[in-house]
């Protein structure tokens, strides 16, 4: 990881602490097991708060395709970054919980969603707004993954029932600053599938 991006990382916690999830990127280990079940055959994803973008890394070394990747960055100057550093993928600077009433894509094609996102930062009718989005462009079957510095999944249960979701636990890292645990959030009546190649 490059020390510019830790401090750049520093530099944006310390103007913003509740918008950035930490004061450094996250480790190569936890963006290994982010991406663990995603690759060249889930065709679109989205990510969420890429940052300097160790996530970004991690899904393009998964076989996934650059023109693939939707990225969406709240921060100016992330975003800049982005741009350049993955030019051939769609940078967005916005907010997140504007997936919800903004037509990012024609129809619901993405395979997977990645979060960088700080949930337990996120007051919950925002982060309804955010799920509400998310899961508006992708196709059945297709999961969240995110990440928390927590004991539990980051986003409260009562939401997750609200708009028929579940978590699961797809595994732990001690190799992050702090160590994190990775969650999969996905509907729970989900049986249609949907071939992204084909329509």
């Amino acid at each position: 990881m490059p020390a510019s991006d830790t401090l750049q990382f520093l530099f944006a916690w310390a103007a913003a602490p509740m918008r950035v999830a930490s004061v450094v990127p996250s480790s190569s280990k936890l963006a290994e097991l982010m991406t663990r079940e995603i690759g060249a055959d889930t065709g679109p994803v989205l990510e969420l708060g890429p940052g300097t973008g160790p996530f970004t890394r991690a899904l393009l070394s998964r076989g996934v395709m650059e023109n693939d990747l939707t990225l969406i960055e709240s921060g100016a100057d992330f975003a800049q970054l982005l741009k350049q550093r993955f030019p051939a993928a769609r940078v967005l600077q916005m907010d997140a919980a504007d997936l919800r009433d903004k037509r990012v894509f024609a129809e619901p094609i993405v395979g997977a969603t990645v979060s960088g996102l700080p949930f337990l930062n996120i007051p919950p009718r925002k982060t309804l707004a955010i799920l509400e989005g998310v899961f508006s462009v992708m196709r059945p079957g297709a999961a969240l993954y995110l990440f928390t510095y927590g004991t539990r999944c980051s986003i409260d249960q009562s939401l997750l029932d609200r708009l028929d979701l579940r978590a699961a636990r797809v595994g732990h890292t001690f190799r992050n600053l702090p160590p994190a645990t990775v969650y999969r959030v996905e509907r729970i009546n989900s049986i249609t599938r949907y071939d992204w190649r084909f329509g």
